[in-house]
């Protein structure tokens, strides 16, 4: 199913990535091994939540370089990093730019099962907020330009008198088109229409 988490593990170490892919697969993860940064791009990846495990030292691109370059990359899933030489300087850095959780080897199991369990609740939470950033976006689209002007003025804190006069038309037209922005966008109440507002501000709407 498409809901089903795919975990990639990218380490160039073959014995390690193998052990980790069957540890992930005793709890019913399915997961995909990659040797190299470069292996991990240039293969399928399928439209499925999940993370990525993902080794700092490596031959090409190091994992904390990818992470650095998810944006650049296309890459929206978090990331748990590992490292044999993991130091203070290190951990900070990952953890800085967005990683879940920065693991020192040898490290138990259940350390990395709780952090791939972790970040693959993140990564669901990540992809049910941009299906509701979509929806959001869908429904201002469906907005008139005059529906959309008095949305603005409305969740600006001005009355329907003082959003009428900004634009120049009756009080009573101001009303329906309130009425219909309201409607559109599935605000059932003034603040409704406030907080989506601010999350399409946030979008760069």
């Amino acid at each position: 199913m498409a809901d089903d988490p795919i975990i990639h593990v990218i380490d160039d170490d073959e014995s390690l990535r193998s052990a980790l892919l069957s540890l992930l697969a005793s709890v019913g993860f399915a997961g995909r091994g990659h040797a190299s940064v470069s292996d991990f791009l240039a293969a399928e990846r399928p439209d499925a939540p999940g993370c990525l495990v993902l080794d700092v030292r490596m031959p090409g691109m190091n994992g904390l370089d990818m992470q650095d370059r998810f944006d650049e990359l296309g890459i929206a899933q978090p990331a748990v990093l590992m490292s044999g030489h993991g130091d203070i300087p290190m951990s900070v850095r990952a953890m800085k730019a967005g990683a879940v959780d920065f693991l020192v080897k040898p490290f138990r199991d259940q350390d990395l099962l709780d952090a791939v369990t972790a970040a693959v609740a993140q990564d669901r939470k990540r992809r049910a907020q941009a299906v509701d950033d979509a929806e959001l976006r869908r429904r201002h689209a469906s907005l008139s330009p005059r529906e959309q002007q008095v949305m603005a003025l409305v969740v600006a804190g001005q009355m329907n008198k003082q959003a009428a006069y900004a634009l120049d038309l009756s009080e009573v037209t101001v009303k329906i088109h309130r009425g219909a922005a309201m409607r559109k966008m599935g605000a059932r109440t003034l603040p409704d229409l406030v907080r989506m507002a601010e999350r399409l501000a946030l979008l760069g709407q």
